[in-house]
């Protein structure tokens, strides 16, 4: 391992880009402790800890809605805004087409920016109205002009969050969206542990070594899980060219369990999250039946069973329109064709397309399953053991692995790629 860093820090361009995205996370994790006046931080704290959907939204903002900071809505408006064009690539037809080639995917995602403006400052204002319905006062001396300072300052924070996110993105060591989401989690860990001292029983004890084995378990799963890929046998036919033979090789198409990563319960808890901040307008509403619609709907939300069904069913639909995206046989099975490649005992084209969509389909079960199992961990513990929380949550622990994992593979490649400019 100390060899592996020793020639990463010899590398001049690869230090350069950790030192970079090291520097922008800081700068990320400064802005997360610069609260906005006139809160009530204990009372935020206590509401925060007693609600769970805001403590998956306090997941996105690393931390930062905690203490509402001027980054507190986090990257979760840029989420949501992906997730909206991602699903309209696959309606509309022009979209489509524009998501296959370069500059159609500069463009969609120009309007992913553009469209995280207007959520965030909708995200925003249904966050504001939510906390001023909170049993404890949190937000103090609240007037028009604060109203609407503290929501443009909101809304800078999440463009600003995207801006940071896409800077440590370019440096081509992991997605900079997930790796905010990282170090939010990391930073909450040693707090997390020392509540636990600090409150630690012997009635607990056999409850702490529970979650200790099911975390390590976790990660163990995760990592099996990531790294595991059903490998689809691949031959070239054979050519000859003058007097030489070209072709006639064997190797394999690898398919990844979870081709989606991460990706799937991020998206799930936007989705999630998203009914409840539109309950909170329609519960200052004038009319009656929309304010009892608005009550119904928060409600529910707040019902441990709903909410973890529906995030399990989320998650596990996402793991597979997230795969359909990345993946697409038709493709593959086009460039196999054309390099005179085949798999072995199914016909080139149309078949070879239908073949690669069966197993995909069959391997991301397992893979969507697992996810989806690791998102409601959390609660199934909590209610097994009657824990209020816990010090990582499945959630979290899914995210730092996966983050981890991509990154050294991300380093690694990069480490390879220099090794073969030197031959």
């Amino acid at each position: 391992m100390w060899q592996k860093l020793s020639q990463i820090w010899k590398i001049k361009e690869l230090r350069n880009s950790i030192l970079y995205i090291l520097a922008m996370l800081v700068v990320f994790r400064f802005a997360a402790h610069i609260p906005i006046p006139g809160i009530n931080v204990e009372n935020l704290r206590e509401f925060f800890s007693s609600n769970q959907l805001l403590g998956l939204l306090n997941l996105f903002s690393g931390g930062g809605m905690e203490n509402f900071s001027v980054v507190m809505m986090g990257v979760a408006p840029y989420i949501t805004a992906s997730i909206i064009f991602q699903l309209l690539a696959m309606i509309v037809p022009k979209l489509e087409e524009m998501n296959k080639d370069e500059a159609g995917r500069h463009k969609i995602s120009s309007w992913t920016r553009w469209a995280t403006v207007p959520l965030a400052a909708l995200q925003g204002y249904a966050m504001i109205q939510l906390l001023l319905r909170a049993p404890k006062p949190i937000l103090e001396n609240l007037n028009l002009f604060t109203y609407i300072t503290t929501l443009l300052t909101i809304t800078a924070g999440t463009v600003f969050l995207m801006w940071i996110g896409e800077l440590i993105t370019e440096r081509k060591i992991g997605n900079g969206i997930s790796l905010l989401i990282f170090a939010g989690i990391i930073v909450g860990i040693p707090k997390a542990l020392q509540q636990i001292f600090i409150n630690f029983s012997q009635d607990q004890l056999i409850t702490l070594i529970v979650f200790a084995v099911v975390a390590v378990i976790t990660v163990v799963g995760v990592v099996f899980i990531s790294e595991g890929q059903r490998n689809i046998p691949v031959s070239y036919a054979k050519r000859i060219r003058g007097n030489r033979m070209y072709g006639g090789t064997n190797t394999h198409l690898p398919l990844r369990v979870n081709q989606a990563g991460v990706i799937p319960i991020i998206f799930a808890i936007s989705v999630v999250l998203f009914p409840s901040m539109i309950a909170q307008f329609m519960v200052q509403a004038k009319t009656e039946f929309i304010v009892s619609i608005g009550t119904w709907v928060t409600n529910l939300f707040q019902n441990n069973l709903f909410y973890g069904v529906l995030y399990f069913l989320l998650v596990f639909a996402f793991t597979y329109f997230y795969t359909a995206v990345i993946f697409h046989p038709s493709q593959i099975a086009e460039n196999l064709q054309k390099s005179g490649a085949f798999i072995p005992g199914i016909r080139p084209g149309k078949q070879t397309e239908e073949y690669l969509q069966n197993t995909i389909s069959r391997i991301t079960l397992t893979g969507a399953l697992f996810l989806a199992l690791i998102a409601i961990l959390p609660l199934i513990l909590q209610n097994l053991f009657n824990m209020d929380s816990m010090v990582v949550g499945g959630t979290s622990i899914l995210i730092v692995v996966a983050v981890v994992i991509e990154i050294v593979k991300q380093i690694e490649s990069q480490m390879e790629m220099r090794e073969y400019d030197k031959l």
